[in-house]
């Protein structure tokens, strides 16, 4: 216990120096640390938070060390992320990297995969894209027919992807293809990575109902990958995408668990006003937003203690779906508790008559409607809890 004591102080100390005053503030749209080739940092206090902490190996903090990490036990990370949340810091770097392909790679990358691209991710240099999803092979993903065929050292991909986020912004793709149509469309599949400068790839951001284009079109015309990108196995790459895809909901399932619920609170007293006693004037909205706090702070703690009772480096399992599937609805419910707060301001497009921060908020809710759908809609996320978590039969 001294020990994890000695850590504690010595982490806030290093916190206290090296985090940048406006860092410790909610995040703003467009300083998004996700970094990558092509970042542009409107704050440069973004940067110089991530290459601190990259320099630190907090950026992907139980990663070895070796692959650009801190190292750290599982306690120590708790610690970490203890005090990180004491002075309300923001994550240093953000993206699939982080989250996904990371993680994929440390379970199933060679060593030379791991070398190459760790290193890169934790540094905060590369910016990865997903190609999972197609016009035709959406939540039944196993039927996707993007063709990989061999050609020396080389597969030649062709074939479209589809809600690829962040793919204008990308450097590197993971992508899965079928590499035999003969197979089963659970097998045959195989999980390669190439760099999204390769000839043949295009690219197309597609414009939603927000008003912004977080999802794009990938199109992969004769794209050479050398068979060194091949990850784990030929024809094995279900078994890859399926981990992938669990922590994915387990990050998904992240925005909804833990959050600060101090915002819907402010936007009530700003909107509704308060009564003689302080407290929001509107008893319905107080309770609902009542209860989503309670959700949201009991929430945070099953995901903590998931987190706590597992053995480090553990992958996640079917219980990721839990957390995906819960997760997104408490951010859904609280985009909509916001918009009930702000009445007419909440349905503002443009003009004087709404200020920034409504019409950002407008756009957010409508963001939202897509956190049931994307990582695995919700309806399948139930189909694998009843499976995998409850035993139900089929």
């Amino acid at each position: 216990m001294q020990d994890i004591n000695a850590f504690r102080e010595e982490v806030r100390g290093w916190l206290d120096e090296n985090c940048p005053a406006s860092m410790r503030t909610p995040m703003q749209a467009d300083e998004y640390p996700g970094g990558g080739r092509k970042a542009n940092y409107v704050n440069p206090d973004t940067q110089t938070w991530l290459e601190r902490c990259a320099e630190r190996g907090f950026t992907v903090p139980t990663w070895p060390k070796e692959y650009g990490g801190a190292g750290l036990t599982k306690d120590e990370h708790q610690v970490l992320r203890n005090e990180m949340g004491r002075i309300n810091a923001r994550p240093p770097l953000l993206g699939m990297g982080l989250s996904m392909i990371g993680p994929a790679l440390l379970e199933y990358g060679t060593d030379a995969q791991k070398e190459e691209h760790l290193p890169k991710i934790a540094r905060g240099e590369i910016w990865w894209c997903q190609g999972y999803s197609e016009p035709g092979s959406g939540s039944d993903l196993a039927s996707l027919r993007t063709a990989a065929v061999e050609d020396g050292d080389d597969f030649i991909v062709n074939g479209q992807k589809i809600w690829t986020s962040g793919a204008n912004h990308a450097d590197w793709m993971f992508c899965l293809v079928r590499t035999d149509f003969d197979a089963p469309k659970h097998e045959g599949i195989s999980f390669v990575l190439f760099d999204m400068t390769t000839p043949g790839v295009t690219v197309k951001p597609i414009k939603l109902i927000s008003g912004l284009s977080p999802f794009c079109e990938t199109f992969l015309d004769n794209v050479r990958v050398p068979k060194a990108n091949l990850v784990y196995e030929l024809n094995k790459g279900w078994t890859v995408g399926k981990r992938l895809l669990q922590h994915e909901r387990s990050m998904i399932g992240g925005i909804g668990g833990g959050q600060k619920t101090t915002t819907l609170e402010e936007y009530a007293q700003q909107y509704i006003g308060v009564d003689e006693s302080g407290k929001i004037a509107d008893a319905s909205l107080r309770g609902q937003i009542l209860a989503h706090r309670m959700n949201d702070r009991a929430f945070g703690l099953t995901t903590r203690r998931s987190v706590e009772e597992s053995a480090t480096g553990n992958a996640p399992g079917a219980t990721s779906s839990m957390f995906k599937y819960y997760g997104t609805e408490q951010n859904i419910g609280k985009y909509d508790l916001l918009l009930a707060v702000m009445g007419t301001q909440s349905v503002g497009w443009s003009g004087d008559g709404f200020a920034q921060e409504e019409l950002d908020t407008t756009r957010a809710w409508l963001r939202s409607k897509a956190n049931s759908i994307e990582g695995g809609t919700s309806e399948v996320q139930l189909n694998i809890i009843a499976k995998r978590v409850l035993g139900l039969p089929e």
